[in-house]
């Protein structure tokens, strides 16, 4: 039976990576990882000069991106045919194999799709990872929660209602999947009366980072690797002070 390692990477520096990953990626002789066709894939990058002598990789190029609509059934099923094919390529590969994931594999992750479809075909080890909303959130200097905040994580995909609801209803906001929704995360902030107090942090703990407040800023798109922030101030006012 086959061995699969995933190795969560955490949130984009190499010195964040936890001692567990990077040994296992050290060691590795195989080595596989996501990124869209003609890139090399943020994971590969963050592992620059990690890999052993030698060490097999095998890029697993997603086959759409957003040319097609991300909530269609054309959309599933052509991903859902891409995880199968990698799914059933992985286990027929001899011996162990590392599989590279940013942030935490179980957070968001695109191994999660290839976990489901290995249980009880392989031997899984998976290995956490620091979040990229945490490396984001220390970006800003500034403690994410207090005392009894409630924080929330939200997709930035979700409907402009249901983004404005949350929004209005939680102490903290994390909110993910910008991208080209920042125009609609600007509006469900504003309508929800918290866009001045909204960070923008992008390419967290990267060399490109950037951290500024949300209003500030006058594009219309922003990277894949950007969060959305808003801190929470503590439901009990003597804890924040």
């Amino acid at each position: 039976m086959a061995r699969i390692i995933c190795a969560g990477l955490g949130p984009g520096d190499p010195d964040l990576i936890s001692v567990k990953s990077d040994r296992a990626i050290r060691q590795a002789t195989q080595i596989a990882y996501f990124r869209k066709a003609g890139r090399k894939g943020q994971a590969r990058q963050i592992v620059e000069g990690m890999l052993a002598p030698g060490a097999t990789e095998f890029a697993m190029e997603y086959p759409v991106t957003t040319e097609v609509l991300f909530n269609t059934p054309e959309y599933n099923d052509i991903l859902a045919r891409f995880y199968d094919d990698w799914a059933a390529r992985l286990a027929a590969m001899p011996g162990e194999v590392v599989v590279l994931c940013e942030g935490d594999p179980f957070f968001y992750g695109s191994f999660m799709h290839l976990y489901t479809r290995l249980l009880g075909r392989v031997e899984i080890d998976v290995i956490p990872g620091i979040t990229g909303m945490t490396g984001c959130w220390n970006a800003t200097g500034i403690p994410i929660t207090w005392g009894d905040d409630v924080m929330t994580v939200l997709m930035a995909t979700l409907p402009e209602e249901d983004l404005i609801q949350h929004m209005r209803q939680s102490d903290a906001l994390v909110i993910m999947k910008t991208g080209r929704n920042l125009p609609k995360v600007r509006r469900a902030l504003e309508a929800a009366g918290r866009l001045d107090a909204a960070w923008l942090v992008e390419y967290g703990t990267m060399p490109k980072q950037r951290v500024v407040k949300l209003a500030e800023v006058d594009g219309t798109e922003t990277p894949y690797f950007a969060i959305v922030l808003i801190h929470g101030h503590g439901r009990r006012p003597e804890i924040a002070e």
